[in-house]
């Protein structure tokens, strides 16, 4: 993430300890802000269990959220709730646009 980009503003509350383990960690890395090393930390945590940061090129098509133009057009436009021929459907799987 580009560190111009940020456009979130996150505040914690820290115990003293917590913020004396901080600095000493921020310190002994020559960071250059608190900030800095809450990211660093947060970042390095979340990939210890497994999760990647998002890179910001990511679409929700890429996660299967919603379907591409070519898979509505493969399935008759059922996923955009149109029968193919640019009418609504009715939901029925029929051609009879009614009931």
């Amino acid at each position: 993430m580009n560190d111009l980009a940020r456009g979130e503003r996150l505040q914690i509350m820290l115990t003293q300890e917590e913020l004396e383990a901080l600095d000493t960690w921020r310190f002994s890395r020559r960071m250059p802000s608190r900030a800095a090393a809450v990211r660093e930390l947060l970042k390095r945590g979340l990939a210890s269990v497994g999760v990647e940061l998002a890179s910001g090129r990511s679409r929700s098509q890429d996660f299967g959220v919603i379907s591409s133009p070519a898979d509505r057009e493969n399935n008759d436009g059922a996923l955009d709730g149109h029968d193919g021929d640019g009418r609504a459907s009715d939901g029925d799987g029929f051609d009879g646009h009614g009931a």
